[in-house]
C-alpha cells in the first residue's frame, strides 16, 4: 500500500522554460529534463540554446529548442502552437527570461531602458501565459511559475525599471492565481536573491563575498540549480494546493536585519 496519494514526478510533462540558454533557465531545463520532463527550451541566444539542448539530449533526455524574441507577441503564439503540436500539449510554463539594465531616472536612455525592461520582464510573461493557456487548460497538472526577484520586495539604486517590473510579476502571479484557481491551474512565483549567473558575473568576487557576509544569512551567492529546485517544487503534481505563493530563494537575504 502506498503511504502517499500524491506524485512527485514530472516524468513526461511538457515544460516550457524561457531564458533557457544560461543561468537559472539552463539549470531549470536540465533539472526538469533529468526528472523526465519533455523540455521546450526558449531563448534569444541560438548558440547557447543549441548547447543546452544538445547536453540534455546527449544524456538520453528529451529537449528541443526554439529561438524566440519574447518582445514579439505574434512569434510567441506561433512558437507555442508549434511546441504543443510537437510534444502533444503543454503542462508547465516557467517564465524565467530576464534582463537587467541599470538606469538612473534622469538618464537620457531611461525611457528606452524602461520600455525594454517592461517588455521582457513583465509584458512577455502575460503573452506567454496567454499563448500557453489553451493547452495548459487541458493538462491534468497545470502549472505556471513566474520568476521575479527579491527586488520585488525592496529596491536597489538605479534599478527602478527592474524593480518596478519585479514588483509587477508578483502582482501578476497573485492576480492570476485567483483568476485561474477555479480551473485548477496553479500560478506561483520564485524570488531569487543573489545568484551566480550572467547578471552578476561582472561583480568582482571580493565584492560578492563582502556583500554575502554582510547581507545573506548563508553568507554566499546561490548556485542556479538551487533556484531551479525551488521552481521544481511548485510544478510537482503533489503541489496542487500551492498557488499565489511567492517563494524567496535568497539564502535568508530578506529576513536578515543585521
Amino acid at each position: 500500500m502506498a503511504l502517499s496519494n500524491f506524485s512527485r514526478s514530472i516524468s513526461g510533462h511538457v515544460s516550457i522554460i524561457t531564458g533557457a540558454a544560461s543561468g537559472m533557465g539552463e539549470a531549470t531545463a536540465k533539472l526538469f529534463a533529468n526528472e523526465g520532463a519533455k523540455v521546450a527550451a526558449i531563448d534569444l541566444n541560438q548558440e547557447g540554446l543549441d548547447r543546452v539542448v544538445k547536453e540534455i539530449n546527449d544524456e538520453g533526455k528529451v529537449a528541443k529548442g526554439w529561438a524566440l524574441d519574447l518582445a514579439d507577441g505574434v512569434a510567441i503564439k506561433s512558437v507555442f502552437e508549434e511546441i504543443a503540436d510537437h510534444f502533444g500539449g503543454i503542462d508547465i510554463l516557467v517564465n524565467n527570461a530576464g534582463i537587467s539594465i541599470p538606469s538612473p531616472i534622469d538618464d537620457e536612455s531611461y525611457e528606452s531602458n524602461w520600455s525594454r525592461s517592461m517588455d521582457i520582464l513583465i509584458t512577455a510573461q502575460t503573452k506567454t501565459i496567454r499563448a500557453a493557456l489553451p493547452h495548459i487548460r487541458k493538462s491534468e497538472n497545470p502549472r505556471i511559475v513566474n520568476i521575479a526577484s527579491t527586488e520585488g520586495f525592496g529596491a536597489t539604486k538605479f534599478g527602478s525599471p527592474y524593480t518596478a517590473a519585479k514588483h509587477a510579476v508578483i502582482g501578476l502571479t497573485r492576480s492570476l492565481a485567483v483568476e485561474l484557481g477555479t480551473e485548477g491551474i496553479t500560478v506561483n512565483c520564485i524570488c531569487p536573491g543573489p545568484v551566480r549567473t550572467g547578471m552578476t558575473e561582472a561583480i568582482p568576487e571580493e565584492s560578492k563575498q563582502i556583500y554575502a557576509r554582510r547581507r545573506i544569512a548563508l553568507r554566499r551567492y546561490a548556485d542556479p540549480e538551487e533556484v531551479a529546485h525551488g521552481t521544481l517544487n511548485f510544478v510537482l503534481p503533489a503541489s496542487g494546493f500551492m498557488t499565489g505563493a511567492t517563494l524567496p530563494v535568497d539564502g535568508g537575504l530578506t529576513i536578515k536585519n543585521a
